[in-house]
């Protein structure tokens, strides 16, 4: 109530005029904490991402892995196939029978290099991707650290609101702001 000049604040003025001061720090903490859950999210989906490409990465290497296994244990069928061969030559009393199973363990030689050969460029093909994986996942581990922080910012965030702590916030803004660039750093 106002009168000649002097203005005296009631109980119920004090209280609004109170509360409209804190309404303001809540509302710039909502939009605050909404900002970091948008950033929060990104990170997550980097996070994620990185995780699934290694894992792609790391399928394809064991796939390969596989395949090179076959051919060479492909490879080896054809070997005792050729030592079988090699064994009926010095076995054969007839030369023409001793002939073709020389022939048939110079094929088996042949066949062996071309299936080493593949198996040699499947292992190669695995080591890649093997490599790729590791390098997919290289950044998830900035991105856990950076998703952790802007975590950690948010819950301080909310407690300041609920303590009325101002300097909670700053602890809040220096997490979110490290959380920030650790993700940043993730990708470069």
């Amino acid at each position: 109530m106002s009168g000649h000049g002097i203005h005296v604040h009631g109980a119920h003025d004090h209280a609004v005029e109170h509360a409209a001061h804190q309404g303001g720090l809540a509302q710039q903490i909502a939009i605050f904490t909404a900002v970091l859950a948008t950033v929060g999210a990104i990170v997550s989906f980097f996070g994620g991402d990185t995780q699934n490409k290694a894992m792609l990465y790391k399928n394809e290497a064991v796939l390969k892995r596989a395949e090179a296994s076959d051919q060479w244990n492909y490879y080896q069928a054809k070997s005792m196939k050729q030592n079988l061969a090699e064994l009926a030559v010095s076995l054969s009393a007839d030369p023409a029978k001793a002939d073709a199973y020389r022939k048939e363990a110079q094929r088996y030689a042949g066949e062996e290099k071309d299936i080493e050969k593949e198996a040699r460029s499947l292992e190669a093909q695995a080591k890649q991707f093997n490599e790729r994986s590791e390098q997919a996942l290289h950044p998830h581990h900035y991105l856990s650290i950076s998703m952790t922080l802007l975590q950690i910012a948010i819950a301080l965030a909310s407690i300041t609101v609920l303590t009325q702590k101002r300097w909670l916030l700053g602890g809040a803004a220096v997490s979110a702001f490290a959380g920030a660039v650790l993700g940043v750093v993730a990708w470069l």
